[in-house]
């Protein structure tokens, strides 16, 4: 794509992942409780069943990511965000009208085959932006996410307050009206002559997974972003329950403390990489990151009430910088016509960390709440979370040594 064109493009973007970020999260804080509904109001019952469901969503996007990854490759980034986008709408309907946790399943298992788009839309990026501002244009995708979670989470829990089924219909309509979008609006960033044909052989996900290893440095970084994906998951498991339980937070407080949530990861990934990588450099920005996200998980593990852990919400905020920076320095190291492959393979990363992730976090607070535990401890999961990347930091000292 040429230069010009550039900066209209990431504006198409930006706009397309703010709006799949507004729906994601105006069901965050209502979808937890719709489980544990349907499981007879047992918290800790719900919350094992919850850890289920969003395995099985992990394990559709690990199957898939490589697939629509490697047809993105073939047919370029445009085709899979629209599928993606028109998929998550008429999902999201069908969770809407979901009569029970069967077809709320059936909805989830949906939702992970066409929610795609992001790793689309990060390929995207790589295609329309040079090496050197790459990291810059992920935190400015970054800051996507934040805007969608700022409006998303309070949004979906005012509705949610009115109804639970309110903001399934809400989230619909905007998904939808984000495939209308890019329908008229986004350009094909891949042009024809970098494509390659589509192969299965290259788009299953254990091959996806070995092209990962393919070289240490890579393979270190891929490392690093899979443990920081595990550590990711305690927040969209868990946080609502363990809110609930441990602060008696509601819909409306819940959705708030999300909003601030994406007030200062919009204000980091929008405002303060970019410039830091530019002065310091993207492994730099790495290890800060990676130390911040550990202090943040220690605050929110400890803290004995809200108030407390709110505090904890601008430290982990500054993590944002380790994404941006892992996934510049990812797209270095393969060629272009390879960069849907390599963020199919780190979907396929994601979805296996997401698939672990729930049910890991979940039974951890289902655990150290329930009437066998050996200590009362609910805010084990988020200092399972700082313990893995405690494992991150270790792997990135060692993959920092090397240009």
């Amino acid at each position: 794509m040429t230069s010009n064109l550039r900066k209209p493009a990431l504006i198409f973007v930006f706009i397309t992942v703010v709006l799949d970020m507004l729906a994601l999260g105006m069901v965050i804080p209502v979808l937890p409780k719709l489980v544990v509904t349907f499981a007879g109001g047992d918290t800790a019952r719900g919350a094992a069943i919850f850890g289920l469901f969003a395995t099985a969503w992990a394990f559709m996007q690990f199957v898939f990511s490589p697939v629509l990854g490697a047809l993105s490759d073939r047919f370029g980034r445009r085709r899979v965000i629209l599928i993606s986008n028109f998929g998550l709408g008429f999902d999201y309907i069908l969770m809407a009208l979901a009569p029970n946790l069967i077809w709320l399943f059936v909805g989830r298992l949906i939702s992970g085959i066409t929610a795609a788009s992001i790793s689309t839309s990060y390929a995207y990026i790589t295609d329309v932006t040079p090496p050197e501002k790459r990291a810059g244009a992920f935190g400015l995708m970054g800051a996507a996410f934040g805007l969608g979670f700022i409006l998303g989470p309070g949004v979906g829990g005012i509705l949610g307050s009115v109804d639970p089924r309110l903001p399934f219909w809400v989230a619909a309509g905007l998904s939808l009206t984000n495939a209308l979008y890019g329908l008229f609006v986004l350009p094909e960033s891949l042009p024809v002559d970098k494509r390659q044909p589509f192969s299965w052989r290259r788009a299953n996900p254990f091959a996806s997974l070995k092209f990962l290893h393919r070289q240490r440095e890579l393979f270190g970084l891929a490392s690093i972003g899979f443990l920081s994906n595990l550590a990711h998951v305690v927040l969209n498991s868990t946080f609502v329950l363990y809110a609930g339980y441990r602060y008696q937070w509601n819909e409306r407080e819940v959705g708030l403390a999300l909003a601030l949530v994406g007030i200062c990861s919009m204000i980091v990934q929008g405002g303060l990489v970019r410039p830091f990588v530019a002065k310091y450099g993207p492994r730099t920005a790495l290890m800060v990151g990676l130390g911040a996200g550990l202090g943040g998980f220690v605050v929110f593990g400890i803290a004995t009430s809200g108030g407390i852990f709110l505090l904890g919400i601008p430290l982990l905020a500054l993590w944002g910088f380790a994404g941006p920076s892992v996934q510049s320095l990812m797209t270095q190291r393969v060629s272009a016509i390879e960069q849907g492959r390599l963020q199919g393979a780190n979907s396929s990363l994601t979805g296996v960390a997401q698939m672990i992730g729930p049910s890991l976090f979940t039974r951890a607070f289902a655990f150290f709440i329930g009437p066998a535990r050996p200590l009362h401890l609910p805010g084990a999961p988020f200092l399972l979370a700082a313990a893995l990347l405690i494992v991150a930091i270790g792997i990135a000292l060692r993959a920092a040594r090397t240009d």
